[in-house]
């Protein structure tokens, strides 16, 4: 803004003192100060405003007035409320050093000047931000020039002084400003990513904003460039695949034209997620392949000549073939006729990118089909020792859901699922069918367990959970009343603790030392509790039929 704009706003009560022929001069910030030598906060450009607390006799206004000429101020601003009228002395020593003078009435605030100035600065650097946005959309459109995400965040943060997130679904930090300072931590991320979820299920438009941890932030939905919002015919369709922009600021009383500024950086944030999503095209399809040669019974020969073609496209520069590892997911709705394949194939190239949900380091090398409802990763793994059996891979099914469960919870509602299923590692084509039976047989495992996102892995197949959750529901009631009821009823009029001792006995495998240690009972009040138990049920738990019927009552309590 120029400083002759200043002297045309009438509520700011302005009047020049001197300086006419500088009014043209812009104006890039406000500063108000009665520090005798400002200068260390002064970076050019600034409309000071003063009290003039500072001037003790008339000499003190000629090196005062040189400071502020040499940090390279744009005008001086003196308030008439101290002093009544302002000093020839330091009306002199602006026309001397050709710097604008004005006086500043009583009856109006420094900080009603500060508000002014503030909002129009803040309005051209929007503007001027808006047409750097503009050039890097049509950059980033045309090519990889533009440089991603990052650049047009570290604009929002030296231009507007804002800080600026883009995340996944999962809560996964896919880009941030280097000069807005630290990264959000996982935790926050996550939250973020879990309103904004929620928020958008409900249909209201964004901005979203959520408070957390006393700071205000607000969510832009980021939307492939190719859809529109209404492009879908449901919401769900898209909730679980939408990146969003969290920054640090709350945007309920912007301007329309900072809201709209935000708009097109959420519109060429989508640019480089459409080339993302472009790039996962030829790994899908390789995933694709590969599944139906599996599933159509190819010849191993077949299906390895595949996996050699895939190998370095996923782990390029891989001297040795990878193991292989299968992933299934599958996201079902209630009373709905969204197909779940898209969208579970989306979200698992999301959460398998995210080096905390795979416990592995990031990897965008993820390959992923669909059929039907139901998505397929195909995930390579460097290749381990011929004795390795692949067990730890089942840790990752224990990873996803920590990773998943919190956030996607609130994306899927109370009308939707997501549920897992992990193999074990395989190395070789031969194998390969049997690891996607495998992920098949854990995934629905998953979905025999309560809640809204679930995952399997491979160890609980060759486990009784593998068996438990299949039992009919009448059936595990009538079994676990037969046995478990007697207990709680008597624990319920006694406060014996009947249940508590059970379950210690059973995971001491019996032993009634270790059992009275780890309950700090003497061995005789155990004795006593467990013959209770014993007495009650019929039961003899020196029985190693009658410890197992306990342990399952128990787990299918």
């Amino acid at each position: 803004m120029r400083l002759r704009a200043l002297l045309d706003t009438d509520a700011l009560g302005l009047r020049l003192l001197g300086g006419e022929e500088e009014l043209d001069r812009s104006v890039r910030g406000v500063m108000t100060t009665d520090l005798r030598d400002p200068s260390r906060y002064l970076s050019g450009g600034e409309l000071v405003l003063t009290g003039l607390a500072w001037r003790r006799d008339a000499d003190d206004s000629e090196s005062f007035v040189r400071i502020l000429v040499q940090a390279g101020v744009a005008a001086l601003a003196a308030g008439e409320a101290e002093l009544g009228d302002v000093p020839d002395d330091l009306v002199l020593a602006c026309a001397r050093h050709r710097l604008p003078l004005f006086a500043v009435h009583e009856s109006v605030a420094f900080a009603t000047i500060t508000e002014h100035v503030v909002r129009q600065v803040s309005s051209e650097r929007a503007g001027d931000l808006a047409a750097v946005v503009d050039r890097h959309r049509r950059m980033m459109t045309s090519g990889p020039a533009g440089g991603g995400p990052d650049v047009v965040l570290d604009l929002l943060g030296t231009d507007l002084d804002l800080r600026a997130w883009v995340l996944s679904p999962t809560g996964r930090l896919i880009a941030g400003s280097e000069v807005t300072g630290p990264e959000l931590p996982p935790e926050a991320c996550a939250k973020l990513a879990g309103e904004h979820l929620a928020a958008t299920r409900t249909g209201r438009r964004g901005p979203h904003r959520v408070l957390l941890a006393g700071t205000t932030y607000s969510l832009f939905p980021i939307r492939s460039s190719g859809r529109s919002p209404q492009g879908a015919r449901d919401v769900r369709e898209t909730v679980l695949s939408d990146w969003l922009l969290a920054v640090e600021a709350d945007a309920g009383d912007w301007p329309e034209e900072r809201l709209d500024l935000l708009q097109g950086v959420t519109q060429l944030i989508s640019v480089e997620r459409d080339r993302r999503d472009a790039a996962r095209t030829v790994r899908r399809r390789l995933a694709q392949e590969v599944l139906e040669l599996v599933q159509t019974g190819a010849a191993p020969a077949e299906i390895a000549a595949r996996l050699r073609v895939a190998a370095p496209v996923l782990l390029p520069g891989l001297g040795a073939a990878p193991h292989w590892q299968v992933v299934v997911a599958r996201v079902d709705w209630e009373d709905s006729e969204v197909e779940g394949g898209p969208v579970a194939q989306s979200l698992l190239e999301e959460v398998l990118v995210d080096p905390q949900a795979t416990g592995t380091e990031p990897s965008d090398r993820i390959a992923v089909a669909h059929t039907g409802d139901e998505a397929i990763a195909l995930v390579p793994l460097p290749a381990v020792s011929s004795e390795h059996d692949g067990s730890e891979t089942g840790l990752l099914a224990d990873s996803l859901l920590r990773s998943v469960r919190q956030t996607l919870s609130a994306g899927l509602n109370d009308d939707g699922r997501l549920t897992l299923g992990v193999s074990a590692a395989v190395h070789s084509a031969e194998g390969l069918r049997g690891a996607l039976e495998e992920a098949r047989h854990a995934r629905r495992v998953a979905a025999a367990r309560p809640g809204r996102v679930c995952a399997a892995g491979h160890q609980e197949l060759a486990s009784h959970v593998l068996l438990l959750p299949f039992v009919p529901d009448d059936v595990r009631r009538a079994f676990t009343a037969r046995l478990l009821d007697p207990l709680t009823d008597y624990d319920r009029r006694h406060r014996a603790e009947l249940i508590p001792t059970l379950e210690a006995f059973l995971d001491c495998d019996g032993s009634w030392t270790r059992c009275a240690t780890r309950l700090h009972l003497h061995v005789n009040t155990l004795r006593y509790r467990v013959g209770r138990i014993e007495q009650l049920t019929g039961r003899d738990l020196s029985r190693l039929e009658d410890k197992l019927d306990f342990f399952l009552a128990l787990r299918m309590s």
